[in-house]
């Protein structure tokens, strides 16, 4: 097990990921995951690391114990860390991972015609700084 934190990237401004990223706080109760936006000093750094564009995001990223996921598998990963009833939907992942992709695709491409944007990244409730990187 790797001593680095558990971290959900996502898009700051996109406003579906900061509603993903509310989920996130509400129901990873054992806080298995830091939360990160993309734009963040924090969230270039782990870009950069990981070997992503810096200035285009396409993907919510989950770093899970030193191993990178995206896309589908991201979703997945996290879903499975939240325990019952939420990782049920980990069942789905018996479609095949391109027609899962295909589909996580069709959404973040169009998130912010599909659910607007936020001119700038929202900063967390002091009650839930700890968790952001």
């Amino acid at each position: 097990m790797s001593n680095k934190p558990n971290v959900i990237l996502y898009d700051g401004v996109c406003k579906l990921c900061n509603g993903w990223s509310q989920f996130i706080l509400r129901f990873d109760t054992n806080e298995v995951y830091k939360l990160c936006s993309v734009q963040s000093p924090a969230g270039q750094g782990l870009l950069q690391t990981y070997g992503y564009p810096l200035d285009y995001f396409e993907t919510m990223l989950v770093i899970h114990d030193g191993k990178v996921y995206e896309k589908s598998d991201a979703f997945f990963r996290v879903m499975k860390s939240l325990g019952l009833p939420w990782n049920l939907i980990t069942l789905l992942k018996l479609c095949p991972r391109a027609i899962r992709d295909w589909l996580y695709d069709r959404i973040a491409l169009n998130r912010y015609q599909l659910f607007g944007r936020y001119t700038e990244c929202r900063l967390p409730p002091a009650e839930q700084v700890h968790r952001f990187l």
